[in-house]
């Protein structure tokens, strides 16, 4: 059986747990260039409405537990789940030449993982889960924040823009920056969506993958 002390290994990267685990500060790290996913599910209050809150943890469950078997095959870290967000990175924690592109792959397998979850395996006419989700590149801050319940976050604009692709995107949709596509270096196809006005940034040029 793996020891409480060792589950810290899940949710933090090795060098924070190694930390963690001897009583050591962990300084806050600057990551030059990092690939981020956001993505949230589309029509979640109405879902919460029309179903017990058991079986919407149990759509949660389903959907997450297979987004973290592929972000494990593809070597991609998790950051947080919150309700229905769920938020990973690539680049972070070990080097990875093809940290858009393997993002990118990411968001285009959980959008066919949420065409396949079933929202209530018991009301099938309520149909599947619909993502809306969203990716940038660019430079963050990470850091641990509490000492009592520890919570590993990443800060920045990047995440700023990440978040902001996720709210402006559409069901079954993955929505990038042009920072995201100039990353992809020609290795995902794009189709441009244009210009939309973004809350704190102001016109933005988005692509679709």
């Amino acid at each position: 059986e793996r020891k409480a002390s060792d589950l810290i290994y899940d949710v933090f990267p090795e060098h924070i747990a190694h930390a963690l685990r001897d009583g050591k500060k962990v300084e806050p790290e600057k990551k030059e260039m990092v690939s981020i996913y956001f993505s949230d599910i589309v029509g979640f209050t109405d879902i919460c409405s029309k179903i017990d809150v058991e079986k919407v943890s149990d759509m949660l469950d389903r959907l997450y537990t297979a987004l973290d078997r592929i972000a494990g095959e593809l070597d991609i870290f998790k950051i947080e789940t919150i309700g229905d967000a769920y938020m990973c990175v690539t680049n972070l924690v070990e080097e990875q030449e093809d940290h858009a592109a393997r993002l990118a792959f990411f968001a285009m397998k959980a959008v066919q993982v949420a065409a396949e979850t079933m929202v209530d395996e018991e009301q099938k006419e309520l149909g599947c889960v619909k993502l809306r989700i969203g990716i940038n590149s660019g430079p963050v801050v990470a850091n641990v924040i509490g000492t009592s319940r520890p919570k590993y976050t990443l800060f920045g604009d990047t995440v700023n823009i990440a978040s902001r692709m996720e709210s402006n995107s559409l069901p079954q949709k993955i929505l990038c920056s042009e920072e995201q596509k100039q990353s992809f270096e020609q290795r995902v196809c794009v189709l441009e969506r244009g210009i939309i006005r973004v809350k704190g940034k102001g016109p933005m040029e988005t692509y679709w993958i």
